[in-house]
């Protein structure tokens, strides 16, 4: 587990063990003593870079701020990451923030987490920018963190809760989310091409031109959601919607099976092929507000 007290004590054992007072070791890191010293009671937590700084001054291998680290003293995983740097050896940096707790912490511009946050809790954090594809989430409570512009392509999100999220611009393509409670959560420009919502429930959060193409919905609760733009070669199965609109959507291609309460979902001003109609009829839709494509603009269902 990590968390800032946890971190602060870490930070300050190696520093006594290195010689260092606390002014020499903001020198060091370009900060003031107050901070190091808030860092040394669990009052603040370092961001990522500069954990990663902090082990190299320090002398300690970046995985030494977790729980679980085996402790070595300070001085061995700097040999370490010099041998690491001999030629035939990767540079990559072998660190775990899985099971953490982590408050207002800026992991903005990171690459290749992978597996390297499951289990943990993140509240008022920044990812922004960020290269998450191939994320693996399980068992993630995440609050209030901004993703924005972030790629999470190919990732897997799994018996995670997501609240309160910025997500703009971000891409989903070819991503999963498993059993996942995703609730007032900033999707807005988001693309979702290839994403599966399996056992999902999808409330209250911003779709405004989020792209959906070869998207699938299954066994997913959808509700205080509103989808505009193209919806095509989309999935929609044994979903439930409550307060569901789609307004200025143009189907192609898309499926709408076994699905629960479709009659009242809302439809303004959308367009569907003559499949995805034919769909939509069968679900028993409201079919005002949908014109068949090949009959612009008479209006058909009434």
């Amino acid at each position: 587990m990590l968390n800032s007290k946890s971190i602060g004590n870490k930070i300050a054992e190696a520093r006594k063990k290195n010689s260092f007072s606390q002014a020499e070791l903001a020198k060091h890191v370009s900060i003031s003593p107050q901070a190091v010293g808030k860092w040394e009671r669990g009052e603040s937590l370092p961001d990522i870079s500069t954990l990663n700084r902090l082990s190299g001054i320090l002398g300690v291998d970046l995985n030494y701020f977790s729980d679980s680290f085996a402790s070595t003293e300070p001085g061995t995983a700097t040999r370490e990451i010099q041998d690491e740097k001999k030629p035939g050896k990767s540079s990559e940096a072998n660190w775990d923030m899985s099971q953490g707790n982590w408050v207002d912490a800026d992991f903005s511009g990171l690459k290749n987490l992978k597996e390297k946050f499951s289990s943990s809790n993140m509240k008022n954090c920044k990812f922004r920018q960020a290269d998450l594809s191939g994320l693996t989430l399980g068992k993630n409570n995440i609050e209030s963190c901004d993703f924005s512009e972030s790629d999470l392509g190919n990732s897997k999100i799994q018996f995670s809760n997501l609240q309160k999220n910025q997500f703009h611009k971000c891409t989903f393509m070819d991503s999963g989310f498993l059993k996942c409670n995703i609730e007032k959560c900033d999707f807005s420009e988001a693309d979702f091409s290839g994403t599966k919502f399996n056992e999902v429930n999808f409330e209250d959060s911003n779709l405004k031109n989020s792209i959906w193409k070869f998207t699938s919905f299954k066994n997913t609760n959808l509700g205080n959601i509103l989808f505009e733009g193209p919806i095509e070669d989309c999935l929609f199965e044994r979903c439930s919607f409550y307060n569901v609109k789609f307004q200025n959507t143009t189907f192609r291609n898309t499926f709408f099976k076994y699905n629960q309460r479709f009659k009242k979902v809302e439809f303004v001003n959308c367009k569907a092929d003559t499949l995805t109609y034919a769909f939509l009829k069968s679900n028993q839709a409201n079919l005002e507000g949908i014109t068949l494509l090949e009959e612009e603009p008479h209006k058909i269902g009434r």
